[in-house]
């Protein structure tokens, strides 16, 4: 069985990550938390904490670089994680392989499935690595 520990974060993409974050921290008040940069210096992403006053592990909104001729083009809500514990990661691929869904995407720290409908869910663990209990 997964068992989600709660929400971890929802990617955004738009076109102008500076004035989309600068949306959710001035006008809803979100802090910002972290910001991601292209190896060229570029702006990749802003993380901003889904609770004022709060930090990352509070969930996050990241407002992502939408990439030229992305897929369908799409712009807004890409993507909504679900926080995992990192000691349950196989546990966790193994229930989904069970349930016949494909992993589409893995990175050190989050598994990437589709619902039904093709949604990206993924199951993060972030910034913890894998195999650590928290």
């Amino acid at each position: 069985m997964i068992a989600p520990q709660g929400f971890h974060h929802v990617a955004i993409f738009a076109r102008d990550v500076e004035q989309v974050a600068a949306f959710y921290r001035d006008v809803l008040g979100l802090p910002e938390v972290a910001r991601h940069h292209f190896d060229d210096g570029r702006l990749r992403s802003v993380w901003l904490s889904a609770r004022a006053g709060g930090d990352a592990q509070a969930g996050f909104f990241a407002v992502e670089l939408a990439a030229d001729g992305q897929a369908g083009g799409t712009l807004g809500f890409s993507m909504v994680a679900l926080r995992i514990d990192p000691g349950a990661r196989e546990a966790t691929e193994a229930a989904l392989t069970r349930r016949g869904l494909p992993i589409e995407k893995r990175t050190g720290f989050t598994l990437y499935v589709r619902d039904p409908e093709g949604n990206l869910v993924g199951l993060s663990h972030h910034p913890h690595p894998a195999g650590r209990v928290l």
